[in-house]
């Protein structure tokens, strides 16, 4: 066990995550950081900790999302302990007012994005129930997820290989 220190917080004893996930393949990182062990997790150590994980400086957040409107429709989710919320879309125009990322156009994804409290942008490529699953999490500075942004699936459950595609081009990407 080592000691990090995140976001001003006291340093904090941390087991391996990559051992977590690997005994919990089908974990969402919620569920690994709520694990009854003997040290705390924050979700943001978590996330980063699985093997194919990087991450994005926040300053790049409407950069990112010019990017995957180009992706065509989406699975965009919202996860907090109470609710999985998915909503299947093109994401929409946004432009930054009052204090908000405000997103609004010919879609079923809209509304009203906190940008500022974007601490970092994960791009997440790991198995998720015997499968493949990637997406950009757009996390807060207490490293949980704001939102997710999932590369679809096609109808026999694979990835859709353009957005794939896309989403494998946004990681190589000089950020």
């Amino acid at each position: 066990m080592s000691g990090v220190l995140l976001s001003g917080k006291i340093p904090l004893d941390v087991v391996s995550t990559a051992t977590i996930c690997s005994e919990n393949p089908n974990s969402t990182r919620i569920s690994v950081a709520a694990l009854p062990i003997d040290t705390i997790l924050c979700g943001f150590e978590v996330l980063t900790d699985f093997p194919a994980a990087s991450t994005i400086p926040s300053d790049r957040f409407d950069d990112i999302w010019k990017a995957m409107r180009s992706w065509g429709e989406v699975l965009f989710i919202v996860h907090t302990d109470d609710i999985v919320l998915e909503c299947s879309g093109k994401l929409p125009e946004g432009s930054h007012g009052h204090g908000y990322f405000n997103i609004h156009g010919d879609s079923p994804i809209g509304g009203h994005i906190k940008a500022s409290n974007c601490q970092a942008i994960a791009l997440v490529d790991r198995p998720f129930h015997g499968r493949r699953s990637c997406s950009v999490q757009f996390l807060n500075n207490g490293g949980n997820a704001m939102f997710k942004v999932f590369v679809r699936r096609d109808k026999d459950r694979n990835l859709l290989p353009n957005q794939l595609s896309m989403f494998e081009d946004l990681q190589k990407s000089e950020f």
